[in-house]
């Protein structure tokens, strides 16, 4: 199985992440967002939407990230994706709360426009209502995130073990860094990521974006 990914993207390091925690086999094929790689013909042939992660599995092709750590996991037969219909119904309602509500506001609302250009929105005064609508919604979810789904007992989203929400909402968490984020408001947050860094593959999955947040060093971000 081949991976089209590149590891400055949340999407690619979700899939990376639990690959190489739960010993799934990947060959890596890296896409340079950078140079426009992605936005070639070349690669607009194996996906027409442009973007990675995408997978390749003889004759068969996923390009979404939560889909592909699923199958993955199924093919594999990982305990991050438990059997038991509402253990994984369970997990599917948390992977699903982040994509559509966390990231939508942080993501696209907070982050995105403010590390590419292509997000920027028109304007100045755009811009700068964009990232405070952004910042206040992705405070809610926080809130929630912190007393509601995670709570002050349990060691990962969906309880004691880790799933494949782990995975995706750390990943999408752990690009806050880009802009300096702090999660230090929200302790039961905090201690679930500090868990999450402790996995083996944790440092290797991340040595690009660190890179990419230190070259932001000098810029002035609004950020939680």
């Amino acid at each position: 199985m081949k991976l089209y990914y590149h590891p400055a993207s949340t999407t690619s390091r979700i899939v990376q992440l639990f690959a190489l925690d739960q010993g799934v086999d990947l060959e890596y094929q890296v896409v340079d967002l950078m140079s426009g790689e992605h936005l070639k013909p070349e690669f607009a042939r194996i996906n027409p939407n442009s973007l990675v992660p995408v997978l390749v599995d003889g004759d068969f092709r996923l390009t979404e990230s939560s889909a592909i750590i699923k199958y993955l996991a199924d093919k594999a037969g990982s305990p991050a994706y438990p059997k038991n219909l509402q253990a994984r119904a369970r997990v599917n309602e948390m992977m699903d709360w982040f994509l559509a509500n966390f990231n939508k506001d942080f993501g696209y609302g907070l982050l995105y426009p403010q590390v590419f250009a292509h997000h920027r929105r028109p304007g100045d005064a755009v811009q700068s209502a964009t990232l405070n609508w952004g910042k206040q919604k992705a405070q809610v979810w926080l809130k929630i995130l912190d007393a509601n789904l995670i709570g002050p007992d349990k060691a990962y989203l969906c309880g004691d073990a880790i799933t494949l929400a782990d995975y995706l909402g750390a990943e999408i968490l752990a690009a806050g860094g880009l802009i300096r984020c702090s999660y230090a408001a929200y302790p039961n947050i905090e201690r679930w990521l500090q868990n999450m860094r402790g996995l083996k593959s944790w440092a290797k999955v991340h040595e690009v974006l660190d890179q990419f947040a230190a070259s932001l060093k000098d810029k002035a971000f609004v950020a939680i």
